[in-house]
């Protein structure tokens, strides 16, 4: 489209008006507004930014989710972290925003200095055009009247005048062309001077039209940059938000049900089994005896004694995943050796080791009488005596008494 130009559009049809250059001048001044009104659009899109990014930082900060664990805590920490990158990143296009308006001020400040030279001068000239348009009209209207006056004085001159009053008619008619040649002089003088005022205010008003072409230009490129621009840089922020989301996106595709719930297990596990029943213990324990691989049983008088009651019988409860304990039989006790109160006494034991001997347990074991110790798997224990019949007495946490040996295994 070939441009059209300001100097070749506002001229005026009366020799003073001035239509054509006030246009122009309004138009610069809408478009002055224009860039205040850009400014304060940036400046609540600022306000709006900062406010939003503030309070992203904020809900980010303050969201909980440590309660969680594994892949999903780790995803959400991570769209915590997002979050609060995409509010800084906002805070950040609340400065750009902020800059951008202190440009557009400086551009608009600038302009409205160049615009106001050249009223200056434009009011100057069109001020000096019309007054001396003024002083030319008038300078014609009298010529005109001295004109009319000569050529009326001239024909009386013609007529029949009295010889007496000859004289004086002569005179007048004289004095009637020399006022008009006068007017006229002064009239083609004022046409002169108006004639060069005119083309000083022509070569003014062209310039002054290019100027504020120019300036429009200007003002019109600068406001299509600043929008170009802050279009850029609300796609740019979509596209950095997209980023990061993308970044919680790729955290989630590793997120798991299973490895979340194995990592709890493993983090919070109480056991692998059911407690074990609940069984009946017999009050009347006298006369039982241990053998080697941890049952009970009663000694033949006890058993006659009471052999009404069928619930006296039971067993040591040993770990199905252990191996059957298998070791010699604890020596004999006669029923001589019995105490008045009916309970066999302990067999001697063998002296304790001269080092001390710290051993690992392998299978859980749990006491069936007074004088064992009820150990867990991966406990450690100290050896006290070595039994011949493989029960060995060891310590934990200063608690002491009978474990199967072969359920040991040396550090």
């Amino acid at each position: 489209m070939a441009p059209l130009m300001f100097k070749d559009a506002f001229w005026g049809s009366d020799f003073t008006c001035h239509a054509g250059y006030d246009a122009m001048i309004l138009r610069l001044r809408d478009g002055r507004q224009m860039c205040k009104d850009m400014e304060e659009l940036l400046k609540m899109r600022a306000v709006a930014e900062e406010k939003y990014g503030k309070e992203l930082v904020t809900i980010a900060r303050k969201a909980g989710g440590q309660t969680e664990i594994s892949t999903l805590r780790a995803s959400f920490e991570q769209l915590k972290i997002q979050i609060e990158n995409i509010g800084n990143f906002h805070i950040q296009l609340s400065d750009l925003l902020k800059e951008e308006v202190k440009k557009i001020e400086t551009f608009r400040e600038r302009q409205k200095e160049q615009r106001k030279k050249f009223e200056s001068i434009m009011e100057k000239v069109q001020k000096k055009k019309v007054t001396l348009y003024k002083k030319t009209m008038e300078s014609k209207k009298t010529y005109e009247v001295k004109c009319k006056e000569a050529d009326e004085a001239e024909s009386t001159e013609l007529t029949n005048v009295p010889p007496k009053n000859a004289e004086k008619v002569r005179h007048r008619v004289k004095q009637c062309k020399q006022a008009a040649s006068e007017a006229e002089r002064v009239y083609v003088t004022n046409i002169d001077q108006l004639e060069t005022v005119r083309r000083d205010w022509e070569e003014t008003h062209k310039s002054t039209c290019e100027v504020f072409q120019q300036l429009e230009g200007d003002r019109i490129n600068m406001l299509r940059c600043a929008l170009w621009d802050h279009c850029n840089h609300f796609s740019l922020q979509c596209v950095k938000d997209d980023e990061l989301y993308e970044a919680v996106r790729k955290l989630l595709e590793l997120c798991d049900i299973t490895t979340d719930n194995n990592y709890f297990i493993e983090m919070k596990k109480t056991g692998s089994k059911p407690p074990d029943p609940i069984v009946f213990e017999s009050c009347y324990s006298a006369g039982m005896k241990r053998n080697s691989n941890g049952q009970a049983y009663f000694s033949q008088e006890d058993m006659s004694r009471r052999s009404s009651d069928p619930l006296l019988r039971r067993s040591v409860s040993i770990n199905t995943e252990s191996p059957t304990v298998s070791r010699p039989t604890l020596p004999s006790v006669s029923e001589s050796e019995t105490s008045d109160n009916g309970y066999a006494p302990l067999p001697l034991l063998p002296t304790t080791p001269a080092d001390e001997q710290f051993y690992v347990v392998l299978y859980e074991y749990k006491a069936q009488e007074q004088d064992e110790l009820s150990v867990s798997r991966g406990d450690i224990v100290q050896l006290l005596v070595k039994g011949e019949d493989g029960w060995w007495t060891v310590e934990r946490n200063g608690y002491s008494g009978l474990v199967p040996g072969n359920y040991l295994d040396k550090l």
